[in-house]
């Protein structure tokens, strides 16, 4: 989620993965996609660049690496920002008139729905190589056979908890879906909840709920299957019993980040791109576990979080300077460099085993990326589809008053019309 942005998402997404705001793209820029800035006043080649962070660490990041690819390759690189409701209808319209900008940042699951315009290049086909990555985000970047994006680096979710609050308590760390109601609600205290969430009507809602959708054995082409059943009646009990705030359907995965840094939530479902800003909370102190799951021997199922890099078409010239400016970003080197400074992990799998053990932090996070579910591998371009339904249904559940098995009943009916 998608995110999903950081504090956006992310998230991205990082969307509606990747995974993931963008905000104040120039005029110019927005109108005319690749073709609106060629050169400088020198001569040297502009190539124009559009993402949706809106938020740091990212967005204080992102000019910095461009900058330096850029150089590396000969080109200046204008960085372009639009917040993600925003960014998606307008690129798959620049998409299909061939207008996109040369270089484009985007949340994962939106990235088939680019490719199937044919206003994409194949990265495959440039040379730029998969080996060394995680399946799912090879698979995260793909479209009949050809990779169109690759990520740099990859987000998903794990449960914060806030360490004095469970020492006070005598708790340890939940596990299973029964120890994260009982410390829920332990831990639930006057203003303060146990849990915090996002339940939000956009990507960031269905991403958020997916660790738990998929760890109960649901799947995203039965929406309504008693394990998808089970993982919503999870989240209904947290609300209805008043150890989640239901603000939860308003929050998004920043105003989650807010609250539990506030002391309002005693743990939060978030991911890694929130460690830099909560490692600079001194007064807090928090840990990082897997996602709980129903029972202790399943596994814990995330979605891969976060955004693929990929190029528009425009003309031969352009298009080769871009795959060199892409090849930049995605140099072991680099990803590393800007996983640790946007709060990512590595797409490389020996690169993410190595941070891990000199970012302990870290480890909950990487330990999911190997399990981690793209999410457009169930449905492909479809996806963007259900997962509206899918959010829609948690509205209906846990603000509207719907029964678990109802909202689900009407999300597969949306997702099938």
């Amino acid at each position: 989620m998608t995110k999903s942005s950081r504090r956006t998402l992310a998230l991205a997404s990082a969307a509606s993965i990747a995974l993931l705001a963008m905000a104040g793209c120039s005029s110019s820029a927005s109108s005319s996609g690749s073709t609106s800035s060629s050169s400088g006043s020198s001569g040297a080649v502009t190539l124009t660049e559009m993402d949706y962070y809106g938020s740091a660490p990212q967005n204080t990041q992102i000019a910095g690496v461009l900058n330096q690819c850029g150089a590396q390759v000969g080109v200046k690189v204008t960085h372009q920002e639009q917040p993600r409701a925003q960014l998606v209808p307008k690129l798959l319209q620049d998409a299909a008139a061939r207008s996109l900008p040369d270089l484009i940042l985007v949340d994962n699951p939106d990235l088939q729905q680019f490719a199937s315009t044919g206003g994409l290049v194949s990265l495959s086909a440039n040379g730029l190589t998969t080996t060394g990555l995680y399946p799912s985000i090879v698979s995260a970047g793909s479209y009949q056979g050809q990779t169109y994006g690759i990520a740099p680096g990859v987000n998903d979710l794990a449960l914060y908890y806030n360490k004095d609050l469970f020492t006070k308590a005598g708790l340890t760390p939940p596990t299973t879906w029964a120890q994260l109601t009982a410390d829920a609600k332990t831990l639930t205290s006057g203003s303060r909840r146990g849990i915090a969430f996002s339940a939000v009507a956009t990507e960031e809602g269905s991403f958020q709920f997916e660790p738990f959708f998929w760890s109960a054995g649901a799947d995203l082409k039965n929406l309504d299957s008693p394990q998808a059943v089970q993982a919503l009646t999870l989240w209904k009990t947290l609300v209805t019993d008043g150890y989640a705030s239901k603000s939860v359907v308003n929050w998004t995965q920043a105003d989650v980040e807010a609250q539990f840094q506030a002391g309002n939530a005693a743990m939060m479902v978030n991911g890694p791109w929130q460690l830099p800003v909560l490692n600079g909370v001194t007064s807090l102190h928090f840990g990082v576990v897997p996602i709980p799951v129903p029972a202790a021997s399943d596994p814990a199922v995330s979605p891969l979080g976060g955004e693929v890099w990929a190029v528009g078409h425009s003309n031969p010239g352009r298009e080769a300077k871009a795959v060199a400016v892409v090849k930049c970003l995605l140099s072991p080197a680099n990803s590393v460099e800007w996983s640790k400074d946007a709060g990512y992990i590595p797409s490389n799998e020996t690169a993410a085993a190595q941070l891990a053990k000199s970012d302990p932090q870290l480890a909950p996070f990487i330990t999911e990326v190997g399990t981690a579910k793209a999410r457009t591998a169930e449905l492909g371009t479809a996806y963007p589809k259900v997962s509206t339904a899918l959010y829609n249904a948690l509205q209906e559940a846990l603000a509207g008053g719907a029964s678990p098995q109802a909202a689900l009943s009407q999300a597969q009916s949306q997702a099938g019309a």
